[in-house]
C-alpha cells in the first residue's frame, strides 16, 4: 500500500509515519523543509517537498497512493497572524481533498481536535455534543471549519473520516514549550510545574501510541463522514502531576497559579514581544482555555474502531523514560 502522509515532519505525523512504514507499507512524506530529513530515515519513507498550501505539490505527492492521511495543521498557541490558521488548517484542507478528489485515493483520514467541542461541564464531551461556548481561540475555530469542509466533500461521495486527538502527550519530538511532553519535561527536571488553581480541572490526556493506532483503525474501519474522538484519562491537572511525581520519583512542587497571576504573565510576555520580539508562550484567550474542563468520551472510537486506551501508569512511565532517555541522549 502506498500512503500519503501530509505533516509528516510533526510530532504526531512522525510517529503515524513509521508505524506504517514498520508494516511494510510505502509512506510518502509531505515536508516542507529538508530539516524534517533526519527524523523520518526508514526504508519504507519516501520523503516530497511540498505544501498543503500548494495543490500542485500534493498533487505529485500523491502519485500512486491509495489512501491519505491528513495531519499538517498549524497548532502553535500562539502566532504573530492568526490568518494563519485559516490558510494551513481550512485552506490547505480543501486543497488536500481536491488533490485527492483528482488523483482517484480511496480513503482519507482527516486530523481534527476535541477542541472543536469547547469546554465541557461535569460529563465528558462526545462526538455530537454541541459545543457550550463561543470560539475563542482561531485555531479552534479554523478545525471546525476544516470539518464542515471535510462534510461537504463526503455528501459528494469521497471517503473520509474525521478523528479528534484529545491532549496528546508521550514518546516523540514536540516543537513548543506549551505541549504536554515539554510540561512534564519541566516538572521532572526542574521540580516545578504551574497548574490552574485550585488544581481540579480536568482535562482528557491520550496516549500518542493511542492516538497513532486510532488514525490507523479510523483508515481500517471508520465510516465516511463520521467523527471519532481518540482520547484517554480524563483525569485532573493536580492528580495527573501527583501521579508523574510518584512514577518519577521526583520531588517537583505543583504550584497552583490564579487566574490574576497568569493574566499579568501574559501582559508582560505581550510587552516583552511589543519590546523585543520574543514571541508570547500563549494568547490571553488560551487563559479560559486552562480554567476549563476539557474531558471527552471516547466509547464511539472503542466500539466502531477498535480503538484502545493504554492505562495511565503505563503511559507515564514510556513517557518519562523516553525523556531521561532524551536528555542524556
Amino acid at each position: 500500500m502506498k500512503i500519503l502522509i501530509t505533516g509528516a515532519s510533526g510530532y504526531l505525523g512522525n510517529k503515524l509515519a513509521h508505524s506504517l512504514a514498520n508494516k511494510g507499507n510505502q509512506v510518502a512524506a509531505l515536508v516542507r523543509s529538508a530539516s524534517a530529513d533526519k527524523f523520518l530515515s526508514h526504508p519504507n519513507i519516501h520523503i516530497v517537498r511540498g505544501d498543503v498550501l500548494e495543490k500542485e505539490s500534493i498533487v505529485t505527492a500523491m502519485k500512486n497512493c491509495d489512501q491519505v492521511y491528513h495531519v499538517a495543521a498549524t497548532v502553535a498557541p500562539w502566532i504573530k497572524d492568526s490568518n494563519e490558521y485559516y490558510k494551513v488548517n481550512v485552506d490547505g484542507t480543501r486543497h488536500v481533498l481536491d488533490a485527492a478528489a483528482q488523483s482517484g485515493i480511496q480513503k482519507i483520514v482527516v486530523t481534527s481536535t476535541c477542541g472543536v467541542l469547547g469546554p465541557s461541564l461535569n460529563e465528558p464531551l462526545s462526538e455530537n455534543d454541541p459545543r457550550l461556548t463561543a470560539f475563542k481561540m482561531d485555531y479552534e475555530l479554523s478545525k471546525k471549519m476544516a470539518e464542515d469542509i471535510v462534510l461537504q466533500y463526503t455528501r459528494q461521495g469521497m471517503q473520509i473520516v474525521i478523528v479528534r486527538p484529545a491532549k496528546v502527550y508521550g514518546p516523540g519530538n514536540v516543537s513548543h514549550s506549551l505541549t504536554a511532553n515539554a510540561v512534564i519535561e519541566e516538572f521532572i527536571y526542574k521540580r516545578k510545574v504551574f497548574i490552574p488553581a485550585p488544581g481540579s480541572q480536568k482535562a482528557c490526556f491520550c496516549f500518542i501510541d493511542d492516538v497513532v493506532n486510532g488514525h490507523m483503525l479510523a483508515m481500517e474501519n471508520g465510516r465516511s463522514g463520521e467523527k471519532y474522538i481518540l482520547g484517554g484519562i480524563n483525569i485532573s491537572y493536580q492528580e495527573f502531576f501527583e501521579e508523574i511525581r510518584k512514577l518519577s520519583c521526583c520531588r517537583g512542587r505543583i504550584i497552583h497559579a490564579s487566574k490574576n497571576a497568569l493574566r499579568a504573565w501574559a501582559v508582560f510576555q505581550w510587552l516583552n514581544y511589543k519590546a523585543t520580539g520574543t514571541p508570547p508562550r500563549f494568547s490571553f484567550n488560551a487563559l479560559d482555555i486552562v480554567w476549563s474542563n476539557y474531558i471527552f468520551n471516547s466509547e464511539k472510537a472503542c466500539r466502531e474502531l477498535g480503538y484502545k486506551i493504554t492505562s495511565l501508569p503505563e503511559a507515564i512511565n514510556q513517557t518519562i523514560h523516553f525523556l531521561k532517555t532524551q536528555q542524556h541522549a
